[in-house]
């Protein structure tokens, strides 16, 4: 196969050697016939021409023109084609007396060798015959490959020849020397102790390429090693008066860039500084006043000014400076922050950003500028600038700052609108002057930007206006006018309506001391909350918050019960099934629960904060005494108090369960959807004529998954002899939501598998709310069961996938 691909070339190299493109043609030649090749079929023929040409030399023993042929090829390698046939030509050319040959021959080892090639070991030696060798243009080039491509093996070898060569008195070999030394110490750690000595005496010297180099070396080793770092503290002072010879020196056109002495030496020199002075005092002392300097002596208005002034900053604020000093360096950001330059505004907030915990009064005085940033047209400094304008926030400023974030919210790009959103939420909630400011401040963002909050927003609020009791009245107008003027916003729709739910008696009133007074009928808040439930733009969720309200209207209002039974009534037959389940239920509190229906749907009591950011259901009321079980037959009706809530259990045929009310969709009345999965599946059909349920132990739960804050239980029921309903329950230990969550179930071949719909597909972060997913599973042949189930969702915008295989299933055995 070999010969066969090779013998097309050595037909081609016999033709064409004395055709135009010969291999004696100059490099800018082929150049040029590269460039002309109108295709890439073309240029493909021009270079295969020539590689095999230059095959053909290589072969000739004695050959003239190998450099010429290997810069050519070199060439060809730039383009991407192959030219590792090159390489052995590359290690004879090395080791070629003559400088021409031998620079080509470094040049392409830099090029097509690397330390995983067995073929960069054979030019050791010849490295190390260079290192020795009386021309200095001869010694650089072997300094420049090892300083390239050296293998840990090669460090090992030539690391004495670098360091006799670090104390050379030619200052052009010392400066490749110290660069050559830099990559040893990154492949071998431990040679650094032999090149520590040199290094520390290559700070004498006057050459800036010297003392760049000797900078770099020892930044290096300090990074390494901590003893090296602690000796080289004593340097301090010696790196401090280049410094300042560097600051204070005139005009040398030599080093001269914009008027700034050596920048890129005076920047290696601050990083070394900031080194040695973290975390010692000793060290920082030393620096101060040349800090100091530097910040006041160097000139703003170039790039290349800036550039010294920022590593400045970062060195004061890094090492142990004194307060005065922090100051200046925080004002010099300040001053970036107008800089024309967006690059320089963004390290700026950068900076800040960091620094706001430990120097927040310094980074206070600049607030003003920060805010402007705000308007800042490129998309990453604004990002910069929301982060820092919410860390600036405080007690004293909160007025001034929301009102600022407020006006950016309504204008800012809808990829950073939840960001601003959760942010405006959490200063809300830690510096609100009063509560009538918290509330309405939720509000303006909810009306602005209502689509991009978190889910917790809504319970959040609404356990916020329970707590406020005197602002019940001046809420529930505010939220009446917010809902007529805008049912677009979803989470601003379903505390509205959780509101006239609760407070409609209040709003019928019409005399709200708060606001101005609007006289509402009850018609028109009817009207309003048919609105919510007919539009297209509503949620499942907001017409559930909306039917519910309206059910709970029924016992606030006096003229209007019969439209708001035939409201829940026309629900009864809705193709979501949730609301058709409400509306059923509800239907019953009309009709044979009727008695019942002002304790079951009565005011909600106040909800207690457990935990920042808590969900549906986290929330906890008042105690409510425990239930007594009790069995409903037909025709009866459970004698208990008909001012309890526990009567809402007692609906069900009656339940050991303590009731927890809770800021979920309907308040009160939520518990008739949310409660009855712990009880017998029966109890429903006693809502609607009476059986007696035998109570069922429940089904245990054990756990099939938990994984990066993602926990997945199991627990069964058997519903006949071969049919088995699996209840899959997800939950989300992390701080993060989560997103576009699925399961994906797989089982053997007889076992019929029908996955019912999930309870959504988002987990809320730190376990706020969980995910079911029911399976239906039919064994007819009695296998084995198992079941491979594939889990899949998106955190903080990127996508996880696993699978977990489930071998047993609790409670079928004992079903056997």
């Amino acid at each position: 196969m070999h010969t066969h691909k090779h013998k097309p070339i050595h037909k081609y190299t016999h033709t064409h050697t004395h055709t135009a493109m010969s291999p004696s043609v100059p490099l800018q030649e082929m150049i040029r016939a590269i460039r002309s090749a109108r295709t890439q079929c073309e240029e493909r023929g021009v270079i295969q021409r020539e590689c095999a040409a230059i095959r053909a030399q290589f072969r000739q023993s004695d050959n003239g023109g190998r450099s010429h042929n290997l810069a050519k090829l070199l060439y060809v390698h730039m383009l991407g084609y192959p030219a590792h046939f090159g390489q052995m030509e590359c290690v004879r050319m090395i080791a070629s007396p003559r400088y021409s040959e031998k620079r080509v021959g470094y040049l392409g080892a830099m090029m097509l060798l690397d330390e995983k090639q067995d073929a960069s070991l054979l030019i050791t030696n010849s490295i190390k015959n260079d290192l020795s060798h009386s021309s200095q243009h001869v010694q650089s080039l072997a300094l420049c490959t090892l300083a390239c491509m050296g293998s840990a093996e090669m460090c090992r070898d030539l690391a004495p020849e670098i360091d006799r060569l670090l104390r050379a008195s030619n200052s052009y070999i010392k400066k490749k020397a110290a660069l050559c030394a830099v990559h040893i110490v990154r492949k071998v750690q431990e040679l650094g102790e032999l090149f520590a000595p040199a290094a520390r005496s290559l700070l004498s010297e006057k050459n800036h390429g010297v003392l760049h180099g000797a900078v770099v070396l020892i930044t290096e080793l300090c990074e390494r090693s901590p003893e090296t770092l602690e000796r080289f503290r004593k340097a301090v002072p010696d790196l401090v008066q280049i410094m300042k010879g560097l600051v204070i020196s005139g005009y040398s056109p030599e080093h001269d860039v914009a008027g700034i002495s050596d920048p890129f030496l005076q920047v290696r020199i601050l990083r070394l500084l900031r080194i040695l002075g973290h975390n010692s005092e000793a060290a920082s002392d030393a620096m101060n006043d040349l800090l100091a300097q530097v910040a006041t002596n160097t000139d703003s208005t170039k790039t290349v000014g800036n550039a010294v002034l920022y590593e400045t900053v970062l060195t004061v604020l890094d090492i142990k400076s004194e307060s005065g000093l922090r100051v200046l360096a925080v004002n010099i950001l300040g001053r970036f922050l107008l800089n024309n330059d967006r690059n320089i505004r963004y390290i700026a907030m950068i900076s800040l950003q960091k620094i706001v915990g430990t120097d927040h009064n310094a980074v206070q005085r600049h607030r003003g500028t920060i805010v402007d940033c705000l308007k800042d047209q490129d998309a990453s400094v604004k990002r910069r600038a929301l982060d820092l304008s919410l860390a600036l926030v405080s007690a004293s400023n909160i007025r001034s700052m929301m009102k600022e974030l407020l006006i950016f919210l309504s204008s800012c790009p809808p990829e950073l609108r939840a960001q601003a959103a959760s942010g405006i939420f959490n200063a809300a909630e830690r510096y609100a002057p009063s509560q009538r400011w918290h509330i309405d401040t939720i509000l303006h963002v909810l009306t602005t930007a209502g689509g991009d909050v978190r889910d917790e927003t809504v319970p959040n609020l609404i356990q916020l206006i329970t707590t406020a009791s005197e602002l019940h009245c001046y809420t529930v107008h505010k939220l009446y006018r917010a809902l007529l003027t805008d049912i677009s916003q979803q989470p601003l729709v379903q505390v509205a309506c959780w509101c006239i739910g609760e407070y409609g008696d209040l709003l019928l009133r019409g005399d709200c001391q708060e606001t101005e007074p609007v006289q509402v009928s009850e018609d028109d808040v009817l009207d309003a909350l048919e609105t919510v439930l007919q539009s297209h733009m509503s949620s499942p969720a907001t017409r559930g918050f909306a039917l519910t309200a309206t059910m709970k209207l029924s016992t606030r209002i006096t003229d209007n019960v019969d439209r708001i039974r035939s409201i829940v009534s026309i629900y009864g037959s809705c193709i979501d099934v949730e609301l058709q389940q409400r509306a059923v239920e509800y239907n019953a509190l009309f009709k044979k629960y009727d008695h019942m229906r002002a304790a079951v749907l009565e005011r909600m009591p106040v909800i207690e904060k457990n935990s920042p950011g808590h969900t549906n259901g986290e929330s906890t009321g008042e105690p409510v005494r425990e239930i007594q079980p009790a069995k409903v037959k037909q025709g009866e009706l459970p004698q208990q108090p008909a001012n309890q809530v526990c009567d809402l259990l007692d609906l069900l045929g009656g339940s050991e369960e303590t009731l927890q009310p809770s800021p979920a969709v309907g308040g009160t009345a939520a518990g008739l959807t949310t409660n009855t999965a712990s009880t017998a599946g029966g109890d429903l059909l006693d809502l609607l004529g009476g059986f007696e349920p035998v109570p069922l132990a429940p089904a245990p739960t054990v756990p099939v998954y938990d994984k990066d804050g993602v926990t997945l239980t199991l627990s069964c029921e058997k519903q006949s002899d071969s049919g088995l309903t699996v209840t899959l329950t997800a939950s989300n230990s992390t701080d993060s939501d989560i997103s576009s969550f699925t399961l994906q179930a797989a089982v053997p071949k007889s076992v019929q598998l029908h996955m019912k719909a999930p309870s959504g597909d988002c987990l809320p972060a730190r376990g706020a709310a969980k995910v079911t997913q029911m399976v239906v599973l039919n064994n007819p042949n009695k296998v084995n069961l198992k079941m491979r189930v594939r889990i899949s969702y998106s955190s903080q915008g990127s996508a996880f996938q696993d699978t977990v295989q489930i071998d047993s299933f609790p409670g079928l055995s004992a079903a056997h």
